[in-house]
């Protein structure tokens, strides 16, 4: 070919695809490529129930080190709820999205992760944002589940569980024929410390909980008391020397219940403050009023009466303090011990993303016994049918029945639902 043909081809060429057309058609790919979305649990702002949003979010990209998990269940904790209320240290700015810990698939992996591989059966734990359809999460609080375990096991167990055994072997040192004495026996953490309190013979549980739960977690305890009457008392007459381990995850005048009930060389263990929550936001009050309640110790005191006093914080140990290896350790532990069937999570209820509200009323009213689910499938429960103003004057059709009484309902439910208004009333169980 001659060097004119050639150049007369190139003009054709040209001609034919503009520099200009070009970049028209970037441009209209990029647009059909709209940003993916996911469902998201949101705190619009600090304070109570009507705060709680589910929301329409970014999906995470996962960067160097990072896996990206499609989620199949997430976890409550108690947490949770005085994260809605803002009565911890140092939390996000709002709106962010809320939840500590969650199960799923990985659905990418980040540059230098080589420990798991797309598809994957994973367990996480987040700073925030777990409850979500999607979660990006630094590969070292990334746990592969063993075989067999399922989604809302895998969420039940992480958390309360490695939570409990840290508590109950690592910083208790619980031996046979020793006593312990745990707080909201009935709750996650309560049910775990029981179910590996009894992996060592000759341990007398003592648990505290409301009344309405004692006939469902009795066989889980040796003594099962009602936190509402004196259980100082009580433990007494059951133990008059005291207990050799006190967990408390409550603060307040039950720290130093739970110290003057130590026998000499007994351990109190505070790993929770949730006296300090009493309503449904945050009261200055209440926070107030439990730190005032607990009597300051002085050094000379411990040494005097042969008792030791500790704390244990699993969020600053993690991402404050940087003991990842440790929990890790913690966790395949935990998971041992599932597979070897010395333990199994008790799950409360599971529930929708859009019905959060109400579960963490449960939560926060102290109702459950054992683990509360988030299924980010699961649908939500029917909303009520509401009447507008002035539907008993319309008119009836002949069978008797109002016209447009549904409809109504189903709109007011609709708009609702786009506002992303998932609250629910204080009273909610």
């Amino acid at each position: 070919m001659s060097e004119v043909e050639a150049a007369g081809d190139n003009v054709n060429n040209e001609e034919s695809n503009p520099p200009e057309n070009k970049t028209e058609n970037k441009n209209e790919e990029e647009q059909l490529e709209p940003p993916k979305e996911m469902k998201a649990v949101v705190l619009a702002g600090f304070g109570g129930l009507k705060s709680v949003k589910v929301m329409k979010k970014s999906q995470p990209s996962v960067g160097e080190g990072e896996i990206l998990i499609r989620v199949k269940a997430c976890g409550l904790n108690f947490l949770d709820v005085m994260v809605r209320q803002g009565v911890i240290d140092s939390p996000p700015k709002t709106p962010f999205i809320l939840g500590f810990e969650c199960a799923g698939e990985v659905e990418s992996v980040g540059e230098g992760v080589t420990d798991v591989k797309v598809g994957d059966r994973v367990a996480a734990l987040t700073e925030y944002k777990a409850w979500a359809e999607f979660v990006s999460v630094p590969a070292k609080y990334v746990y592969t589940l063993p075989q067999g375990m399922e989604f809302q096991n895998a969420a039940s167990l992480l958390m309360n569980y490695v939570v409990a055994y840290i508590l109950v072997f690592d910083i208790g040192n619980i031996r046979s024929g020793q006593s312990v004495l745990v707080h909201s026996a009935g709750g996650g953490v309560g049910q775990a410390v029981s179910q590996l309190c009894k992996t060592v013979s000759d341990v007398t549980l003592i648990g505290t909980a409301s009344k309405h739960k004692h006939e469902s977690i009795k066989d889980s305890f040796t003594h099962l008391l009602d936190h509402g009457v004196d259980y100082v008392q009580e433990i007494k007459k059951l133990s008059p020397e005291g207990v050799d381990i006190v967990l408390d995850c409550l603060y307040g005048d039950d720290a130093n219940k739970g110290y003057n009930l130590l026998k000499p060389l007994g351990r109190y263990i505070l790993y929770g403050t949730s006296s300090i929550v009493t309503g449904e936001t945050k009261s200055f009050f209440s926070f107030a009023k439990s730190w005032w309640q607990v009597d300051k110790i002085n050094p000379m005191k411990l040494f005097d009466e042969n008792r030791s006093v500790s704390g244990f914080q699993l969020r600053h140990l993690l991402y404050q303090q940087g003991a990842h290896d440790y929990v890790r350790g913690v966790v395949n532990k935990v998971f041992k011990m599932w597979e070897d069937g010395h333990i199994k999570p008790v799950v409360d209820s599971t529930w929708a993303f859009e019905d959060v509200p109400e579960a963490m009323q449960k939560l926060h009213d102290r109702k459950n016994v054992g683990k509360i689910i988030l299924d980010p499938s699961m649908e939500p429960k029917p909303k009520p049918k509401l009447q507008t103003k002035g539907s008993k004057d319309k008119e009836k059709d002949k069978d008797g029945k109002v016209a447009g009484e549904t409809a109504a309902g189903e709109s007011t439910d609709a708009e609702k639902e786009k506002e992303g208004d998932s609250s629910a009333p204080s009273s909610a169980n």
